[in-house]
């Protein structure tokens, strides 16, 4: 008797609804940065930007990250 023992490959990738998540709390940190603590709430939304990244929803963490540096650079000027 043999027996086909197939082992699940577990994907590391976020889903779909994770990535957008990410990517909303990104920008949503990356916008507060403007007004409020911008070193460390740019930093935030880069971090989780590019976590969401390895999500599908490259477009949304890309714009995150975007948006996060932006809000870098004009909080350190």
């Amino acid at each position: 008797m043999t027996e086909n023992n197939k082992v699940e490959k577990k994907e590391t990738k976020f889903n779909d609804k994770t990535g957008k998540w990410l990517g909303w709390l990104a920008i949503i940190a990356a916008v507060i940065a403007f007004f409020w603590q911008p070193t460390a709430m740019s930093i935030i939304g880069i971090v989780l930007g590019i976590i969401g990244l390895f999500s599908p929803q490259r477009t949304l963490n890309g714009i995150a990250v975007a948006i996060g540096v932006i809000a870098l650079i004009v909080g350190l000027v």
